[in-house]
This record gives structure tokens, sequence and C-alpha cells, in this order.
């Protein structure tokens, strides 16, 4: 919760400089040494953020913060992929997909070594190959 409070407060005080904060450092894993930094995909997450009211925002990191969807993700019954990246600073991968491979009956757990939360941007063409793989499967 810590982390989000942070991100409550920093939204709170100065949002332009929120949204480029998050993805410049954890979001995308780029403060990590040796990270190949894009500053095309900072800019559009910024871009992003800041075509959303600073209400909304505030009340989205809210809700995925404080939302607990264990009784939901119980009642899943399709087949359901889990994927994650075990460098993922926003979420750790202990609170949320390790917790929820196990909630979802039958659900398969991908995780990616050194990921960041923002994979799906920084490693499209891994993260498309096995959405693919088990779309297929």
């Amino acid at each position: 919760m810590d982390v989000f409070d942070g991100f409550r407060t920093a939204l709170l005080e100065d949002r332009a400089q929120f949204f480029i904060n998050v993805p410049t450092g954890p979001f995308y894993g780029f403060n990590r040494p040796g990270a190949k930094v894009s500053q095309g995909v900072i800019n559009n997450w910024w871009r992003q953020g800041m075509m959303c009211g600073i209400k909304p925002a505030y009340d989205c990191i809210k809700a995925f913060s404080e939302t607990d969807f264990t009784e939901d993700l119980k009642k899943f019954d399709l087949p359901t992929l889990i994927m994650h990246g075990d460098d993922d600073q926003i979420v750790p991968i202990g609170a949320s997909a390790m917790r929820s491979s196990k909630l979802v009956k039958g659900a398969k757990l991908k995780v990616y070594p050194g990921l960041p939360h923002g994979m799906a941007t920084t490693h499209a063409d891994q993260i498309n190959e096995d959405l693919l793989a088990f779309i297929r499967a």
C-alpha cells in the first residue's frame, strides 16, 4: 500500500510529473541497470495519462490497489492464462499472479524472468507469441 499511497500523493502534487515519473522508472523497468529506455514509450504513457482527469486517475489507483477480486477469480470457468513479470515493481508477483493462479481453476501461469509491469509494451513480440499460442491451444 505504501507504493500506491505514494502514487496518490504524487498524482495530487504534480499530475504531469507523475505521468512522467512512473513510466520513466518502475512501470517499464527503465530504472533498472542496462535497461533500454524508450522516450517514445514514456511520452505515450504521459499522453495517455494526461488525457484522463485527475479524479478518475486518483480513483483508478484506489480501485486497483484496494479492490479484492478473490471471489471473482474463484468464479472463472474458462481457460485462463495469467502472465506476470517477476521484476514487476508496480504489482508484486507474490501478491498477484501467484495468488490468482491458485484461485482460478485450471489457470496456466506464465512467469517472465526479469520483465516489468509494462512487459506487453517492452517485450510485445514475446508476450504476443505466448498469447497466440495459448489461444490456439
